[in-house]
């Protein structure tokens, strides 16, 4: 299928200023300048923040005693213990934030009834593979000694992100189930994961150039990330080089037709269904990577965020 028109508008615009000089691909930036230009557009594409009960901004330390920065955000007002989303934005481990995400976490609480904790882990180049995996793991251990404390009920977490964020929260999933004195992830919400150790699919070759996310700017994110080739195989970064697929939480995946992770995250889809998980991926055509933050163009992103927030829903009920 085609590209969504007004998709294919927005697209044309970053081409012209490619063109005529007035915007660099990220990958001829610095990473200071390439996460300040992915903040200020972010505001940009997506419908006005949704009114929350409450928002906080939150800290603890990592493992290396690194401060991590997360926000909490509450759709409603309560004293109760609140099932909770880990939200992991994504970036490729070198850009995005918790500004960058933070109209989108907004929806997902206003939609799900789920308090929403964001995490702002560490970035590359400066901190390279495994780290932001570790802080992840860092925050759901937190979660799970400390989420009470938060009025947030550590029995009922689920965790979920988009791109490099849905790469982490399925990674997590898989370390949770290794920790026996933990409590799982009640569901894993995956929007266009990275999920394979090479960049050779069709739909990689298919929509190399010309459709928001370039093969350029992924080996850029790649680079930027690992410290050497062979990690490309760990399933920290590949979760489908994981040896085993089984006993994970159900798995919401969602696809964009137009994007170079596409076929990738079917496969992965499939493999979780094949280990027998409970699994429903839904593909929107026409949609590039990003989408689900794109509500000022595409009627599809709210669709997304809705389609989360029941899924999270069915999840406790």
């Amino acid at each position: 299928m085609a590209l969504h028109p007004e998709i294919e508008a927005f697209l044309e615009l970053i081409e012209l200023g490619t063109l005529n000089g007035t915007r660099k691909p990220m990958e001829q930036q610095t990473p200071e300048r390439a996460r300040q230009e992915f903040d200020n557009a972010s505001a940009l594409l997506d419908q006005p923040p949704k009114a929350m009960a409450s928002v906080e901004n939150l800290s603890i330390r990592s493992r290396d005693g690194a401060g991590l920065p997360l926000r909490l955000y509450r759709p409603l007002a309560t004293t109760a213990s609140s099932p909770v989303l880990l939200y992991l934005h994504g970036g490729g481990y070198c850009v995005g934030s918790l500004d960058s995400h933070d109209i989108l976490c907004r929806a997902l609480a206003s939609y799900s009834g789920f308090a929403v904790l964001a995490v702002g882990y560490r970035l590359a180049p400066e901190h390279r593979f495994p780290t932001a995996f570790n802080d992840v793991v860092d925050v759901y251990q937190w979660l799970q000694q400390h989420g009470s404390q938060a009025a947030l009920d550590p029995t009922r977490i689920a965790v979920g992100g988009d791109s490099a964020g849905g790469t982490l929260a399925t990674a997590l999933c898989l370390q949770a189930r290794e920790q026996h004195d933990w409590h799982p992830p009640v569901t894993q919400v995956l929007i266009y994961p990275v999920t394979a150790a090479e960049m050779n699919s069709a739909s990689h070759q298919r929509y190399a150039e010309g459709h928001l996310l370039e093969a350029s700017t992924l080996r850029w994110f790649y680079d930027n990330y690992l410290n050497q080739p062979g990690e490309r195989h760990d399933w920290r970064f590949a979760p489908s080089q994981a040896q085993d697929l089984r006993q994970l939480p159900p798995a919401l995946v969602i696809v964009a037709e137009c994007d170079p992770l596409a076929d990738e995250a079917q496969d992965y889809a499939r493999q979780l269904q094949q280990a027998g998980n409970k699994v429903e991926c839904r593909v929107y055509a026409g949609m590039t990577h990003d989408f689900i933050r794109m509500g000022n163009m595409v009627e599809e992103a709210e669709q997304v965020q809705r389609l989360i927030g029941e899924w999270l829903q069915k999840r406790v009920s």
